[in-house]
This record gives structure tokens, C-alpha cells and sequence, in this order.
């Protein structure tokens, strides 16, 4: 029920008593923007015997002060809070009156935020083209500061009623799973809806066939090994993604290598759909840390390019030590650099001569077998003279597409 107050300078206040013997609080467990201030009230039975002038408030536990208070009535006492900070807890702040003696008497959750922005950034992925999942990205700062719901919704884009995503991620924020019961060859609308006591804000709609968001599992089985003696080349083989070995699609990869002591990765993007691939001009002695990636292309026709899988677990192998290295001599000047260079080549040719008369090309097998006889020569080299001991990389054009 409803009591007249009447405070200083004769202003009337309004103040809500609860039932004989209970203290009650107005408004009770209000929603507010930051920065807004609120003037809150409570009020006991005068049956309960108690002044207002003994009461006290207190905020998340801490006593308020007494500058802040406003006598309405011998069982009536109002506080006014300033410039209100965003809630510490999405569960509100807890706004409590006490009797002198500390007792509570009655209590109020203040929800002081913002209404939600505009969500951004929404994303949808397939694993199987039976399924979706969907991410975003809240708007702007993305701190509401009180409890904001979002809701992601999807609907056939011509025909087909809203329905609503249920299975929301526990262990990522702003995800959600959609496990069956979708269409293929037509068209979703998607979208989030976020919400709270302050307001509501909806994303842009997405239009998508699940066809053209389809993604794998990183390939697995991923390994790194030597090229016999060449001490500046690795080989990677992996295997295809499992979980779409009964779909029509043409998987193309990417490979991404680093040095041990480095966080730079070199990505070589243009491994087509095979499952191997040689890296070349590489340091050797030196360990490479390997990944490797999928992206399923043309299911069942799709004309839209997939989505990249994550990348593989780090494979590890090293290059083998080269001895020239190993002699402990300096590296040439550029001049003496280039003159091996063009020493070596000369050896190359006159050896392609002699080894592969009457052949129309060079095969990589070919170039191992040179590469293997060149370090050989260059450890009798060494014996003879250390000055020239240079490494250096080349790369193999017919190699796996190498970079």
C-alpha cells in the first residue's frame, strides 16, 4: 500500500509499505543507464517499532553515507545515488536497507549498464553439411555491463518459419551450434538478436548455402622427414581429412614452415590437391617446425570456394648438417659467392652430360642424385681448400610447387 511522506520544504513523497511487520524498498530492482542517478526509498511498518532516523544503507556491502540520506518520515528513509557506475556483478548491484542494529530489513538489485549494440562479425562454418556453426562478435566495446541474452536465428530464405539456435557454446562466448535437420542447395537467412533490460539491437542478415561454408578437420597424419643427404630440402606428407572421405570435393592445401628459434612462418600456398610436397633451400642443420591446412573445394558442384580448416599440430624434423658448415671457415664475399655459384652450375651441366645423355629433361630424382654428388665434392673440396665454403639454398621449381 501507499503512504504519504512528507519531507523537507513540504515536498511529498510517495513512499510503498509492504504488509504489517515487512520493510519494502521502491523501485524495486530497477534497470538504469550509466551515469543516471536514483533516489530509492525504504519503508518500514510502524509496527515494527523502528525509527527511520536508526536505518542505515549499504551498497555490495559497503556502508553509504550519511550525506546521502533524506528523512521522508518517522518509518521512511531515501537515499540518492549520483553518476551510477556500470554494475560490478551481471546479477546487479545490491542496494540494502538496515535497522541500527544491523538487521536487514529489505533489499533491491540495481542493473546499472547499457543497452547492447549492434552484434558484428557473424560468421557461419560447416563440418559435414549436415550442420552450422555460428560466431560473432558483440558491438562496439561489447561491455553491457548487465546480463544481455543473444540469440541467433535462422530461416529458408524464400519460405520455411524463424527458428532459433539452442545449443549456445559453454567454453566460447558468442557461438552456437546448430547439430541437423538443414537444407542443402538453398539459401539461410542469419542473424543475432541481442538483448537486455535496456534495450535490444539486431546484426545484419547473412544469406548462405551450407555447401559454400563447408570446412574439415586439419589433416592428420602429418610428417616431416629428410631427402636423404641433401642437407637444404625437408618432405612433408599428410593425409586427407577424414571426416569428408564420402563427400564429392577436391581438397587443395597450404603449408606453412618456421625455424625452431623463430615465430615467422613461410606459408606455401600453392600445394594444389596433392598429399605431398618437398621443401627446398632450407638451412641445414637446422630444425623446421610444419603445419598443415585443408580448404574442401566444389562440394557437390559448389561454384564458392570452402572455408581454411585451423592449421595441423606442429610437425618437427631436422635438416642434415653440412659439412662445410661445420669446417669452421667464413662465409665468401658476395663476388666469391657468386663466382662458386657459377662454378657449380658449369658442374651441374657438364654432369647432366655425362649422367643423363640422351634424356629430354631433368628429373628431380636426377637433381638428388647431382645434389648428393655436389656435397660430396664439396667435402673433397674442403680438404683441399677451406676458403670456399659457402651454403646456400636453391630452390626446385618442379619440387611440389616450393617457395
Amino acid at each position: 500500500m501507499q503512504q504519504v511522506c512528507i519531507g523537507d520544504y513540504g515536498i511529498v513523497h510517495i513512499c510503498y509499505v509492504s504488509p504489517p511487520a515487512v520493510a519494502g524498498i521502491f523501485p524495486q530492482d530497477p534497470a538504469l543507464r550509466m551515469g543516471s542517478s536514483l533516489t530509492a526509498t525504504c519503508t518500514v511498518s510502524p509496527e515494527r517499532g523502528l525509527h527511520a532516523n536508526t536505518m542505515y544503507w549499504t551498497m555490495n556491502g559497503k556502508r553509504l553515507p550519511s550525506s546521502t540520506y533524506d528523512l521522508l518520515s518517522p518509518n521512511c528513509l531515501s537515499v540518492t545515488l549520483h553518476h551510477l557506475n556500470g554494475s560490478q556483478q551481471q546479477s546487479g548491484d545490491n542496494l540494502v536497507c538496515h535497522s541500527g542494529d544491523g538487521h536487514v530489513l529489505a533489499g533491491s538489485c540495481l542493473y546499472v549498464g547499457m543497452p547492447p549494440e549492434k552484434p558484428v562479425n557473424l560468421t557461419c562454418w560447416s563440418r559435414n553439411t549436415k550442420d552450422l556453426s555460428c560466431k560473432w562478435t558483440p558491438g562496439g566495446r561489447g561491455e553491457t555491463f548487465i546480463k544481455t541474452k543473444y540469440t541467433l536465428k535462422y530461416k529458408l530464405r524464400w519460405y520455411g518459419r524463424e527458428r532459433e539456435c539452442e545449443d549456445y557454446s559453454t567454453g566460447q562466448h558468442y557461438t552456437c551450434y546448430i547439430p541437423r535437420d538443414l537444407a542443402l542447395f538453398t539459401p539461410y537467412e542469419i542473424w543475432v538478436e541481442a538483448s537486455n533490460q535496456l534495450g535490444t539491437a539486431t546484426s545484419d542478415v547473412i544469406t548462405l548455402d551450407i555447401l559454400d561454408v563447408v570446412t574439415t578437420d586439419p589433416p592428420d597424419n602429418v610428417h616431416v622427414s629428410r631427402v636423404g643427404e641433401l642437407e637444404d630440402q625437408l618432405t612433408v606428407h599428410w593425409g586427407s581429412p577424414p571426416a569428408l572421405k564420402d563427400f564429392l570435393f577436391q581438397a587443395k592445401y597450404q603449408i606453412r614452415y618456421r625455424l625452431e628459434d623463430s615465430t615467422e612462418w613461410k606459408v606455401v600456398d600453392d600445394v594444389g590437391n596433392q598429399t605431398s610436397c618437398r621443401l627446398a633451400g632450407l638451412r641445414a642443420g637446422t630444425v623446421y617446425f610444419v603445419q598443415v591446412r585443408c580448404n574442401p573445394v566444389g562440394i557437390y558442384g559448389s561454384r564458392k570456394a570452402g572455408i581454411w580448416s585451423d592449421w595441423s599440430h606442429p610437425s618437427a624434423a631436422s635438416t642434415p648438417h653440412s659439412e662445410r658448415l661445420q669446417s669452421g671457415s667464413c662465409e665468401p664475399k658476395p663476388g666469391e659467392q657468386n663466382s662458386t655459384l657459377r662454378r657449380e652450375l658449369k658442374q651441374f651441366f657438364g654432369w647432366v652430360r655425362k649422367h643423363a645423355y640422351g634424356c629430354s629433361g631433368m628429373s628431380i630424382k636426377l637433381y638428388d642424385q647431382w645434389r648428393v654428388w655436389l656435397q660430396k665434392s664439396h667435402k673433397t673440396r674442403n680438404q683441399v681448400d677451406k676458403t670456399d665454403s659457402n651454403c646456400y639454398g636453391i630452390v626446385v621449381p618442379s619440387a611440389g610447387r616450393l617457395s
